[in-house]
């Protein structure tokens, strides 16, 4: 990238970040949870391409990552932030996966590349399907203005307690609007991700029971959730358990306690993700949802996410 284009991109980056901020004060002004969940429905598409697009795995397997499924990049790629750290920390952080599953993607993750060549890697492949995704919008005002508010909310989160938020969060941000606008995504979809965590433990559900327990609602398959690695027998334990706590029907459908749980879980995760909205304001948080349409659109249409995804998006 030349000087000049560098320089131009942050003045657009500076420019849309006096526009984003509010002539007047906001404080006082409520966002609501619902706003909260909805902002991570447009962001968490922005983010997560990242793990299905051809760019990005042409860089990991540059690295030496096996790219014959999305894990071999996806378990470095998304642990990179916490630097070179075990297989333990990383299903620790990531919670649902299987620990078998993770051991065999981190345990010589570094081995192959170290974190920083991982971080380096997944941006330059961000850039590269941001691109190819948006076009002549990669350098629109509006994106720079999006990119300017999400930045804003990213920046006011607080991460005491929230690991992968934390890591992100510590990142240097790219000079690129659109680099940056996936940055902020990522920081405020881990930011809510690792305050889910904590609604799950508030819950007594252990790794495999959030899972059967989220299933059991219909928010995804049994199949799809065969992704995070649990074997029949896990699954099947998990579902006995939560049996005899009265959240399961023997059909693995969820009872109305079962429902009502996961009901619980759900809005306090919301609530435990509003602070970064509330620090933005209502009306700039409103703003942000508007601008997020358009590329929001352009990502589901890509074809490159799938169609039902674990995390329940579209359906809690």
């Amino acid at each position: 990238m030349s000087e000049n284009h560098e320089n131009e991109a942050t003045e657009r980056a500076e420019q849309a970040e006096q526009a984003g901020r509010p002539e007047r004060s906001e404080r006082g002004g409520q966002v609501e949870p619902a706003q909260a969940r909805r902002l991570w429905h447009l962001l968490e598409p922005l983010h997560a391409v990242l793990y299905y697009a051809p760019e990005v795995f042409e860089e990991a397997a540059a690295l030496g990552y096996s790219t014959e499924g999305r894990w071999g990049s996806y378990f470095p790629f998304r642990a990179a932030p916490l630097g070179p750290v075990s297989a333990e920390a990383v299903t620790s952080a990531f919670y649902s996966f299987q620990p078998g599953m993770v051991a065999r993607y981190i345990e010589d993750a570094w081995k192959v590349a170290a974190p920083e060549a991982a971080l380096a890697a997944r941006l330059r492949g961000v850039d590269r399907l941001y691109r190819r995704l948006f076009g002549d919008l990669v350098d629109s005002s509006e994106l720079a203005e999006a990119a300017a508010l999400a930045r804003r909310a990213a920046e006011a989160t607080v991460t005491a307690g929230r690991p992968l938020a934390a890591a992100n969060a510590a990142l240097e941000w790219p000079r690129e609007p659109h680099l940056q606008l996936w940055q902020a995504a990522t920081v405020l979809r881990e930011h809510r991700g690792d305050g889910h965590l904590a609604a799950l433990l508030l819950a007594g559900l252990d790794p495999a029971e959030a899972l059967v327990s989220f299933a059991a609602i219909g928010a995804a398959s049994v199949e799809r959730f065969e992704s995070r690695g649990w074997t029949h027998e896990e699954w099947a334990a998990a579902s006995e358990r939560l049996t005899d706590r009265g959240l399961l029907d023997a059909d693995g459908t969820a009872t109305e306690a079962g429902r009502d749980l996961r009901r619980r879980v759900e809005q306090d995760t919301d609530r435990l993700a509003l602070g970064p909205w509330q620090a933005l304001g209502p009306e700039s948080t409103e703003r942000l949802a508007a601008l997020l349409g358009d590329y929001w659109v352009t990502v589901l249409g890509s074809g490159l996410l799938p169609s039902e995804s674990t995390l329940g998006i579209g359906r809690v």
